[in-house]
């Protein structure tokens, strides 16, 4: 496996473990190729659930396509970088451990230099040349566009060429022409994944945690953030807590907002929060007023530009 080489992802969601050997045997359908994330997510109940926070088992997720660079392999692991996670943990991108079957090496890859189809319904089929369904994917996969018809789009994949159905993505230029969306775009992005269980490192429409969450909905309005709630709050424009607009991202810290910071979510406007909470919950709408979020807020920060309406 050449190392320092840049990789793609091959699966649709694939999970970026804290080591080699994080995973458990219930993890087994979501280390390999192809994974069954429904089946896995199914069988994960409260307890382990919670134990891959809890246990320091997973950073993050990668969608399918997604670049990595490849530092090490040991066993059937690869020790990556994915570097459209900026984080504070590594200059070069959010680092992690991903199954060497979850990942292809492909050259002229077009991301960079041709249209790109961004999957806009919060789960698309990606269809083979013959258009017999393959894969589904997740809400913001991005892949580099071969050809444009009124009812299909054909996409370069990790494996060779695909199709998706055109009233499932939007094609742009490139990553550079998605529209910059404002806070109410960032608040609407949000608000189609409520009652969607929470996943600690959910970086998909399979489950989100609630900066992966507030990641993607920014991601999906064209604004690139950190990956971390903590990395987040340290850039964006600072925003006083009596100046909030929907669409602003909300932090909170222990000790009433005092203590090591925890939690992000969005601002959803008339004194509400729109979050994934933690294990167990699901994507919700809560007032802030009376709640334990309410004595920790400690940070607002702003991506999101105004735009016309």
């Amino acid at each position: 496996m050449a190392i320092q080489q840049r990789w793609l992802v091959s699966v649709p969601v694939a999970t970026l473990w804290t080591a080699f050997d994080s995973s458990r045997d219930i993890d087994r359908e979501a280390v390999n190729n192809p994974v069954d994330l429904d089946s896995w997510l199914e069988k994960l109940t409260y307890e382990p659930r919670l134990e891959l926070c809890d246990g320091n088992l997973v950073q993050s997720q990668v969608l399918y396509g997604q670049e990595v660079i490849v530092l090490e392999v040991k066993e059937d692991w690869a020790h990556v970088i994915v570097p459209d996670q900026s984080s504070s943990k590594d200059e070069r991108g959010y680092p992690g451990w991903i199954p060497k079957a979850q990942l292809v090496q492909k050259n002229n890859w077009g991301l960079d230099d041709s249209k790109v189809a961004v999957v806009q319904k919060k789960k698309a089929e990606l269809y083979s040349e013959g258009q017999k369904p393959e894969l589904i994917l997740s809400y913001q996969t991005v892949l580099p566009v071969l050809k444009v018809d009124s009812e299909w789009i054909t996409v370069q994949t990790p494996y060779g060429e695909g199709l998706l159905k055109a009233e499932d993505v939007s094609v742009y230029e490139s990553m550079d022409c998605v529209p910059k969306g404002n806070g109410k775009d960032i608040v609407a992005a949000g608000e189609q994944f409520l009652n969607l269980p929470y996943l600690w490192g959910g970086m998909s429409s399979f489950g989100y945690d609630c900066s992966g969450f507030s990641y993607s909905m920014c991601k999906a309005n064209g604004y690139i953030i950190p990956r971390d709630a903590h990395d987040q709050a340290e850039a964006g424009k600072p925003v006083e807590l009596d100046a909030l607009k929907p669409g602003d991202l909300l932090f909170f810290a222990y000790e009433e907002g005092k203590g090591k910071l925890h939690h992000v979510g969005i601002y959803y406007g008339e004194g509400k929060l729109l979050h994934s909470p933690n294990t167990g919950k699901t994507i919700e709408i809560i007032d802030l007023k009376g709640t334990i979020y309410e004595k920790e807020l400690c940070a607002a920060r702003r991506y999101w530009q105004e735009t016309e309406e």
